[in-house]
C-alpha cells in the first residue's frame, strides 16, 4: 500500500506535463498578443524610432516568435525564469523571494475560511430551516457576491480608518518593526522561531485584514459543500444504525458522519484555494503585501514579459502539486481510496 502512493504521485505528474506546456505556449503567445511594447515603454515618450528600435533589438524582441519562443524554453529548460526588465533581477528569484508572503496570505485566509465554514455548515445540516441555517446561507451569499477588492477597501476604511482597531495597509510589517530572520519564509513561523514576539504581534496585525478578506470570499463554497455533504451521510442507514445502537450524539456526528463527509468538502477546499491563489492578486494591491500576486500586475503594466509568464507558471506548477495533495488526502480519510490506487 506504502509503495502504491509513489506510483499515484508519478501518475498524476505524467498526466500534467501536458497541461504545464500548453500553459507555456499559451502564456508565451498571450503575453506577446497584449497590447503596448515594451522597448518603447522603457524607452520613454521621447524616445527617437531609432531608440526604440536599438532597445527592442537588444532584448531580442525583433526576431521571430518560434525563435523567442525557442529561447524562452531552453531557459526553463535550464530553470531560468528570464530576466525582469522592471527591476533587472532573474525572475524566478524573485518569485521565490515573494511566493512565501502570497503562500503565508493564501493559507491564513483559508484557515481562516475553514474555521468559519465547516462548523457552519454542520450546524446547518443538524438544524436544517432553522435560524442557523438561514444565517449560513445569508453568509454564503454575501460571501460569493462581494468581489475581494471591494470587501478589502471596506474593512480598511472600517476598521482602519473609522475604528482605528486595524493598523495601516502597508504591507506585512508595520514601519517599526525589523523582519525575522529568514528560514521558512513566513513570518508569523519566523518570527516565533527567533523568538522576536515583537515581530509576531506586527506581522499577526498585518495578516488579519487581508486574511479575513479571503477568507470571507472562501467561507460560502466551503460552507455550502459541508452542508450539503453532511445532510447526505446523517440521512444514510449507518448513521441511523449509529443511533440505534446508543452511541452518544458528539460520536454519531464527528466520529462517523464528519469524517464521511469530508470527501466533496477537501475537493471544495483543493479548488478555493486554487482560487484564492489568484484573488491573492487583487487583495494584495489593496493591502500593499509583497506577493507574486502585485508582482504580476506591476510587470503587466509595463509590458514586462517575463515575470508574468513566470508568475503563471508558477501558477500552474501549485495548482499541480495541490491537486497531489489533495489525492494523498483522500488516501488518509478514505481508505478505500488507498485500495483503489
Amino acid at each position: 500500500m506504502a509503495s502504491s502512493v509513489p506510483r499515484m504521485v508519478g501518475r498524476r505528474l505524467l498526466a500534467a506535463l501536458p497541461s504545464i506546456v500548453a500553459v507555456v505556449v499559451v502564456t508565451f503567445l498571450l503575453t506577446r498578443a497584449l497590447p503596448g511594447d515594451p522597448a518603447a515603454f522603457f524607452a520613454g515618450p521621447a524616445a527617437t524610432p531609432e531608440a526604440v528600435e536599438a532597445i527592442r533589438h537588444s532584448l531580442g524582441l525583433d526576431r521571430p516568435l518560434p525563435v523567442q519562443f525557442a529561447s524562452y524554453v531552453a531557459g526553463l529548460a535550464r530553470g531560468d525564469f528570464g530576466t525582469s526588465l522592471t527591476t533587472g533581477q532573474p525572475v524566478g528569484a524573485e518569485i521565490l523571494q515573494r511566493l512565501p508572503a502570497s503562500v503565508e496570505l493564501t493559507l491564513a485566509g483559508l484557515v481562516l475560511a475553514l474555521l468559519i465554514a465547516v462548523p457552519l455548515g454542520v450546524a446547518a445540516a443538524t438544524r436544517p430551516g432553522s435560524w442557523i441555517d438561514h444565517g449560513a446561507r445569508v453568509v454564503s451569499t454575501a460571501g460569493v457576491s462581494l468581489p475581494v477588492f471591494f470587501t478589502g477597501l471596506l474593512a480598511t476604511y472600517v476598521f482602519y480608518y473609522l475604528l482605528g482597531w486595524a493598523p495601516a495597509p502597508m504591507g506585512r510589517l508595520d514601519l517599526f518593526a525589523t523582519a525575522p530572520p529568514t528560514v521558512t519564509g513566513f513570518y508569523l513561523i519566523d518570527s516565533l522561531l527567533a523568538r522576536d514576539l515583537e515581530a509576531f504581534r506586527s506581522a499577526f496585525a498585518q495578516l488579519v485584514l487581508p486574511a479575513l478578506t479571503l477568507g470571507l470570499f472562501a467561507v460560502a463554497p466551503i460552507a455550502r459543500m459541508t452542508r450539503a455533504s453532511m445532510l447526505g451521510v446523517l440521512s444514510s442507514d449507518f448513521i441511523r444504525t449509529a443511533r440505534a445502537s446508543g452511541l452518544s450524539s458528539g460520536k454519531v456526528l464527528f466520529a462517523y458522519a464528519l469524517r464521511n463527509a469530508l470527501l466533496p468538502v477537501v475537493t471544495t477546499m483543493g479548488m478555493v484555494f486554487s482560487f484564492l491563489l489568484g484573488a491573492n492578486v487583487l487583495v494584495e494591491k489593496v493591502f500593499a503585501w509583497p506577493g507574486i500576486g502585485s508582482y504580476a500586475i506591476e510587470s503587466l503594466i509595463a509590458s514586462d514579459y517575463a515575470p508574468v509568464q513566470g508568475f503563471i507558471l508558477t501558477m500552474a506548477i501549485l495548482y499541480v502539486l495541490l491537486n497531489l495533495l489533495i489525492d494523498v488526502l483522500y488516501g488518509l480519510i478514505d481508505p478505500r481510496v488507498r485500495i483503489d490506487a
